[in-house]
């Protein structure tokens, strides 16, 4: 297929990037900065996404620049993969200004994707949206982003409909995996790489963290599902849905094994649930079939950590 992707320097734009490659598909990317003001991790995913894709630098979603993408050639599918995440644990995050951004020009972008005969949009949605998943009070978001998220999924949906567009929202939980922001998992092997003993803070959370390699097999597999008749279809998947604290042993257990150093950890005593307590994907994994092993997953990692941590 001819892939038009927005987001592929994030975390898991670059996992869906390397599998939708390896399946054959010819990508073109977005990316809103210039070239060389990627850093850091960000730069080491832009590494590994560029021999894999046709990318455009300093263009964002329903810009000038995107229109005449747009305009450039066919398309069979949009990917719509990024979204604005500037501040999204803030609680002064700004959710009018996100749904513009991630919406921008919306009915202009469908009219040149239509005019291109394509009729096919998959969006990325969060676990932490409105009515979605499964826990406490699904029917409110989780944070001021996940509201930004819901609220972008629905005009999308609309727009969808109005323009007789198939229309996929594929819903991801907490994937974890190399090349990460330094968020949970990265925080507890810097902290066993140096020696040091962390304390989960909220570890009475439950939640649905899912190896980021898998997840990337299961989104290829969506895009391959969505047709070209205009309708809606929506993907859940879930990975390890059990407390922060049990997930923190899974986690210690497998690190331990591969990292050559203690893995010990300290649990506190959570007394403020801010976020609802349960907060999960709906959707277990078959595995089978999908040419992945979890085993190679956890010894990846454990490498990443070494090279980049170690």
């Amino acid at each position: 297929m001819k892939i038009l992707f927005t987001g592929a320097s994030s975390f898991t734009g670059m996992w869906f990037i390397k599998e939708l490659a390896s399946q054959g598909h010819e990508i073109t990317c977005i990316f809103p900065r210039a070239k060389e003001a990627y850093q850091g991790i960000r730069k080491n995913r832009l590494d590994a996404v560029l021999p894999r894709c046709e990318p455009l630098f300093s263009c964002t979603f329903g810009s000038d620049p995107f229109l005449e993408l747009v305009e450039s050639k066919p398309w069979d599918i949009l990917c719509h993969h990024a979204a604005e995440v500037n501040h999204y644990k803030s609680p002064d995050f700004d959710v009018v200004s996100a749904v513009e951004k991630n919406t921008f020009r919306l009915p202009d972008v469908f009219d040149r994707l239509k005019e291109k005969g394509c009729r096919k949009v998959l969006l990325t949605g969060s676990v932490f949206e409105q009515n979605e998943g499964e826990g406490d009070n699904i029917d409110q978001p989780v944070s001021p982003y996940g509201m930004s998220k819901g609220l972008t999924a629905e005009i999308f949906r609309y727009a969808c409909e109005q323009y007789q567009f198939s229309l996929g929202k594929f819903v991801i939980s907490n994937p974890f995996g190399p090349y990460e922001e330094e968020r949970f998992t990265t925080y507890l092997a810097k902290n066993w790489l140096a020696g040091n003993v962390p304390e989960v803070s909220h570890p009475d959370y439950v939640r649905d963290n899912i190896h980021v390699s898998l997840l990337a097999k299961l989104y290829a597999r969506s895009l391959e599902a969505l047709n070209n008749a205009s309708g809606y279809m929506q993907w859940n998947p879930s990975g390890y849905c059990e407390s922060q604290g049990e997930f923190t042993r899974r986690f210690s257990n497998e690190m331990e094994k591969r990292l050559s150093v203690p893995c010990k950890f300290t649990l506190a005593v959570q007394n403020d649930f801010p976020e609802p307590k349960t907060r999960i994907n709906t959707q277990p994994v078959n595995k089978e079939g999908l040419g992945w092993r979890e085993k190679d997953a956890w010894d990846q990692l454990a490498s990443f950590y070494r090279a980049y941590y170690g």
